[in-house]
């Protein structure tokens, strides 16, 4: 199969155009900066750009091809809304539009359970709906809306699927393991309430390979939305420690009431649209409800529909991240 993968300059992207090229597939790819995944075809552009305008890239990109796995995204706590609203939404009709004229057959969607997270705990529910008007934070909405508009494209011709890997970790991922190494070196992560918050996360390896059994299931489960995760929910404090313990950094020892947290985040977004910081802010609202309620899913019906379980467990995964922050001599 000729698939294009677009965003795979980033953690995720890269590991699917990976796994699918090792899988036998022709992989090219479509994003700003080169992939530096071995073996694919990189197109460089933007989604944001019109798919007909001369040089753009886009058109190119998706030409010939039989499946299109669309994970280019702005991910942010913080920004702009009207950036997120331009890639994640704007850029997702580009990609349908310029997808449906090349004659795609099979499109996947890559979401994100926050979509369908109103900031209150969500304990062994399936895949609910996306939820614009509920969904907490710009990121979250504009996902939102990208997915229904994605799910709405879906036709006989045009099998679209929609999957929401939830908090995906891993060797070489600077935007959640870098950072909580960073600020526990640093002895500014703590945990909020007692840290007792049951919560899922999704080994990248894993993400990779459900993403590629949705594409290979399209045909038979087009229309819906999945929610991938390693079926494995910790309490948080202990993710914490078993990602601090690999990188050989003190686990946070320090708490901080939830209600507290969520005040402090209200307060640092509101700096933050005044005077942005060079990163990510310490504490958002949504920040403070991700790490205070539980959020873990039945994957009963992801497993079944995909014919597929994850291979790599949360065990083995905090292995390979020591192995990688320690490598052998």
């Amino acid at each position: 199969m000729r698939v294009l993968v677009t965003g795979a300059s980033g953690f995720l992207g890269r590991a699917v155009a990976a796994r699918l090229s090792a899988g036998g597939h022709t992989v090219r790819t479509f994003q700003r900066r080169p992939s530096g995944v071995p073996g694919v075809e990189d197109v460089h552009g933007s989604i944001t750009t019109p798919a007909d305008t001369p040089y753009a890239g886009l058109a190119y990109a998706v030409s010939g091809m039989h499946a299109v796995v669309h994970l280019a995204a702005k991910v942010s706590l913080t920004g702009d809304p009207a950036a997120f609203e331009a890639v994640n939404v704007g850029g997702t009709r580009t990609v349908l539009q310029a997808s449906q004229d090349a004659r795609v057959a099979r499109f996947v969607y890559v979401s994100s359970p926050s979509v369908a997270h109103a900031g209150s705990s969500i304990m062994g529910a399936d895949a609910l709906p996306a939820s614009p008007d509920h969904a907490r934070g710009d990121y979250a909405r504009s996902k939102a809306r990208a997915e229904l508009l994605a799910l709405a494209a879906d036709a006989p011709e045009f099998s679209v699927v929609a999957v929401r890997p939830h908090l995906v970790w891993g060797p070489g991922d600077t935007q959640l393991i870098d950072r909580i190494v960073d600020r526990a070196r640093s002895g500014r992560l703590p945990l909020l309430g007692h840290g007792a918050a049951l919560i899922d996360t999704t080994y990248v390896d894993n993400a990779a390979s459900a993403i590629h059994a949705a594409l290979d299931a399209a045909d038979r489960v087009h229309g819906q939305s999945y929610v991938i995760t390693n079926g494995e929910p910790r309490p948080v404090a202990e993710l914490l420690a078993g990602i601090c313990g690999a990188a050989n950094v003190a686990a946070p020892a320090w708490r901080v009431p939830a209600p507290v947290a969520r005040g402090a985040g209200a307060l640092i977004e509101a700096i933050w649209r005044r005077r942005p910081g060079a990163d990510e802010p310490p504490m958002t609202r949504f920040l403070a409800e991700q790490l205070s309620t539980a959020h873990w899913f039945d994957q009963r019906r992801t497993r079944a529909d995909l014919n597929w379980t994850p291979a790599v467990s949360l065990d083995e995964g905090f292995e390979r991240l020591a192995a990688h922050y320690s490598p052998a001599p």
